[in-house]
């Protein structure tokens, strides 16, 4: 039985359509206007969730690493400390950008990169905390934030099945509600290591949590077959120009690639039915047009007895169907029959009647 749980207004689970999460982590360049733009387009594309990334960045950067000079064209700031933080929004832009996904009708939640971030998003009451794949072996953020008692999706790019099988030991005893995400750690990943058989693995091994997958390769066909494989959730990374600056833009999605990721999972969630063989309306007039039925090959008389040489398949279908010659084989026609007649039991024999009861 796998896991199902409930972000915002949105059940999660086998039964459920995929829920797609619009990853924009740094891709609004520190504007809360783009970041409004970048949810709106989100929606509009059919996503059903919206997420960011937050930092404690002096908390979370040793001083080197924060005062490491930075300078590319990717930059915005000549160190990696002072980039990072014209990038974070503070609880000013949170909450703004909260209440307009309220208003659009998008989950909106968050990456916690550590436990000030952690603190902060349970702060605003976020519905549903993100784990970064560099994070699943850091057990006490884990504990933390799974005490928050929300649901918790942990990415597991760059990880060993003993890595994953840590996290889901660290926080199923604390809260059930855990989505695992197959991921590939590269920027993009390349195809040959996107690995979508681990959803099943993961299927196997964590059938109490929902299993999905990050998608960090360049396309929107993966989604489609990790869906197929079992995955439930979708996180794609979501840009409104992929030649914006920024280490990210260049392998996210553009909205109108986005809403053809939504629109095939849609079409591949209605697809899949509930495997159980049947016929549709839509189907019977084709069916017959091209099927076929047993007729009469050539003239004959009253009282012939039928052999195999006097009936051939023709098209269209409706008529005895083909599967039945050897219920008609041997059986005396009631009246004379022409070439390319539909044979019917009521022009043979009592014995035919008896032969298809």
């Amino acid at each position: 039985m796998a896991g199902t749980f409930r972000i915002g207004a949105h059940e999660v689970g086998d039964h459920t359509p995929c829920y797609v999460i619009a990853e924009i982590g740094h891709n609004h360049q520190g504007s809360v206007e783009k970041a409004r733009e970048l949810f709106r387009e989100a929606k509009l594309a059919g996503a059903q969730a919206v997420k960011l990334q937050k930092r404690d960045n002096r908390g979370l950067y040793t001083r080197a690493a924060y005062d490491k000079p930075y300078d590319n064209e990717n930059s915005f700031g000549a160190t990696y400390g002072e980039h990072r933080e014209f990038l974070e929004f503070g609880e000013k832009e949170y909450r703004e950008l909260q209440a307009y996904a309220k208003e659009l009708g998008v989950d909106f939640f968050s990456t916690a990169f550590d436990l000030a971030s952690a603190d902060f998003l349970h702060g605003l009451d976020v519905p549903a905390y993100k784990i970064a794949s560099g994070d699943l072996k850091s057990t006490p953020l884990l504990k933390h934030v799974a005490a928050f008692g929300k649901p918790v999706i942990i990415s597991t790019g760059g990880a060993l099945i003993e890595d994953v099988q840590r996290a889901y030991d660290t926080i199923m005893p604390i809260n059930p509600q855990l989505a695992i995400l197959q991921c590939t750690a590269g920027y993009p990943a390349a195809f040959e290591e996107l690995d979508l058989r681990v959803i099943g693995t993961y299927r196997d091994r964590f059938p109490n949590a929902v299993i999905g997958f990050s998608s960090h390769d360049n396309g929107i066909a993966m989604p489609v077959a990790a869906y197929m494989l079992g995955a439930r959730i979708v996180e794609k990374h979501f840009t409104l120009n992929r030649a914006m600056k920024g280490t990210d833009h260049a392998f996210s999605l553009e909205p109108v690639g986005l809403r053809k990721m939504v629109r095939d999972l849609e079409r591949t969630h209605k697809a899949m039915g509930n495997g159980v063989k049947k016929i549709y309306d839509s189907e019977k007039a084709p069916i017959i047009k091209m099927g076929k039925s047993l007729v009469i090959a050539r003239d004959l008389p009253a009282g012939h007895v039928l052999g195999r040489e006097d009936i051939v398949m023709k098209s269209p279908g409706g008529g005895i169907p083909p599967y039945e010659l050897d219920k008609v084989l041997g059986h005396a026609t009631l009246k004379p029959l022409h070439a390319d007649d539909f044979l019917s039991f009521e022009v043979l024999s009592r014995n035919a009647e008896l032969a298809r009861s």
